[in-house]
């Protein structure tokens, strides 16, 4: 399908949602705020108004493109060796630590201060058309309506346990608010086709609707979120929520052949997609075959690099040094590239490498008729559990992946932002936008838009298709791959010394969601069939 406007999402009511906002005269921004909010009530584990992200918005006409940063940041009682002594493991991909009694992973001491809320309000009411309340009402009519579990949602709970953290099933239940949205009275969890009942989500959007942001941080759900935290042993303060900024940025740009690739500044994951693209520049790709056993090895020692350099360099650049240029030089890429051809093998250390990662995350891409575009991720980590009896939203739990050892790039600190895999992407050629891509999946976020984007790029693939080929990953020492990707193509990889680890599943290593833009101007789009989700044009 071909369009001038093209929405794509991991949830159909959200993709819904954005084609009737644009349908109504809105812009694409107005359509992303929309869209978000209604993720938040849809699929609550993957997102909502206690997370964080990070927004890419492209206006030509208006001359704007830039980024809107929402990372959590780490409240003002939190310290650099608060959990030093309760190190038990690390996750094996490097995305997050496995503390005594998981009380980073899960409860009242999880929480960072949310951000998405204060971005949704600035970025649409700076950028977009509609008003603020009819913004929000799709969400509230959603929340009223009550939610109806999907399989991947279901999945999420009962599937993704996390090998050493929290139980997601257990997450659910950790408030009486949980208890009574997502499960029976008899103690069961709900089964898809069931339906969630969350009417204090609707009472609280319904209260943002008509206060906006500032009802959240200053206001009347500010207070009860302080005293929630305050009787219940959390970091978060009334401080916190009031002295809470997005992050306003340029672009960080980076070059594959004749493509200008925007994505986001640390801590967010386009400082790895770049430095990925320029290593793989060096190599003619599409000669070897795409996902050949050569074209893997040459992948996954990119990926291993990126994922090196971003646990000894990458953090939240208030508090880091971060080595942006040199990281994105184009020398540095050739010199990596030069010991790949060498067949150097990478290895990346880690503490432990018994625990996989997260995977709760969602992702928007918006294109409309005027030419503006939205790339958003955005995610509440892994969820907290916590729910304020009365509000219905559930807070992130972003301090699992801050590094419990003092002195090191992800480090607690006061204020601090944690680094994360999302690289909401635009790839441009002579100034014109051709791609607007980015993926819900932890630490795999950049692998997934790697290899997509390597897809549309390098192999002129349809963006349905480029997105439904098979992935793989290499996050760890060891390659990961999905059970699509032929065993006589891995064979080859385990005889050159490499640890193979096969997924059983089909889909994996992110969930991509993306745009292609064709050549009479219009949109195609598609959303990952390892979610639930749906790609709509207008």
């Amino acid at each position: 399908m071909k369009a001038h406007s093209f929405i794509s999402t991991p949830q159909p009511e959200a993709t819904e949602t954005g084609i009737e906002i644009l349908r109504r005269g809105g812009n694409a921004v107005d359509a992303a705020i929309a869209t978000a909010l209604v993720q938040g009530v849809v699929d609550p584990q993957m997102c909502g108004i206690a997370g964080f992200g990070s927004m890419q918005i492209y206006m030509p006409k208006k001359g704007f493109h830039g980024f809107i940063d929402f990372h959590g940041k780490t409240p003002a009682a939190a310290t650099p060796d608060m959990w030093q002594d309760l190190i038990e493991g690390e996750a094996r991909d490097g995305f997050g630590f496995i503390l005594k009694g998981n009380v980073n992973d899960a409860g009242y001491q999880s929480i960072t201060v949310p951000g998405s809320l204060k971005a949704y309000f600035e970025a649409q009411t700076e950028h977009g058309v509609m008003d603020w309340s009819d913004i929000v009402q799709p969400a509230i009519d959603h929340a009223e309506r009550g939610v109806v579990i999907r399989p991947h949602m279901h999945f999420f709970w009962t599937v993704n346990d996390g090998m050493g953290r929290v139980l997601t099933t257990d997450r659910l239940a950790l408030t009486p608010s949980g208890r009574r949205i997502y499960f029976h009275p008899d103690g069961t969890l709900k089964r898809p086709g069931e339906r969630l009942e969350n009417p204090d989500l609707a009472q609280t959007l319904r209260k943002i609707a008509k206060g906006g942001a500032d009802v959240f941080y200053t206001g009347e759900i500010a207070e009860i979120i302080a005293a929630d935290m305050q009787a219940n042993g959390g970091l978060l303060s009334a401080d916190d929520l009031k002295n809470y900024q997005t992050t306003r940025c340029d672009p960080l740009w980076g070059r594959f052949r004749s493509f200008d690739i925007a994505s986001n500044q640390p801590p967010g994951g386009g400082i790895m997609l770049i430095e990925m693209l320029q290593i793989l520049e060096n190599f003619d790709l599409k000669t070897l075959g795409h996902n050949s056993t050569e074209y893997i090895r040459i992948v996954a020692e990119a990926m291993k690099r990126a994922t090196r350099d971003k646990d000894m360099f990458v953090g939240d650049p208030a508090f880091f040094d971060v080595p942006i240029d040199r990281l994105t030089d184009i020398a540095y890429a050739r010199e990596q590239a030069d010991r790949i051809k060498a067949g150097d093998i990478a290895s990346v250390e880690r503490l432990n490498d018994s625990f996989p990662e997260s995977k709760d995350t969602t992702h928007i891409a918006v294109a409309d008729a005027a030419g503006n575009l939205v790339s958003m991720t955005h995610s509440l980590g892994m969820p907290s559990g916590i729910i304020t009896e009365g509000l219905g939203f559930m807070y992130n739990g972003c301090m699992a992946v801050f590094d419990p050892r003092p002195g090191r790039a992800g480090s607690i600190a006061p204020g601090k932002s944690r680094f994360s895999s999302v690289c909401p992407t635009i790839v441009f050629k002579d100034k014109d936008p051709k791609v607007v891509i980015g993926a819900p999946g932890g630490t795999q976020i950049a692998m997934g838009v790697l290899q997509a984007t390597l897809n549309v790029l390098e192999f002129d693939m349809p963006i349905l298709d480029a997105i439904v080929a098979p992935r793989f990953s290499a996050t760890s020492s060891a390659i990961d791959v999905s059970n699509r990707i032929p065993g006589f193509v891995t064979k080859g990889l385990e005889t050159r010394g490499y640890e193979i680890i096969r997924s059983p599943f089909s889909y994996g290593f992110a969930a991509v969601h993306g745009l292609k833009r064709n050549s009479d101007k219009t949109w195609s789009g598609a959303a990952d069939p390892g979610h639930d989700g749906m790609a709509l044009g207008l």
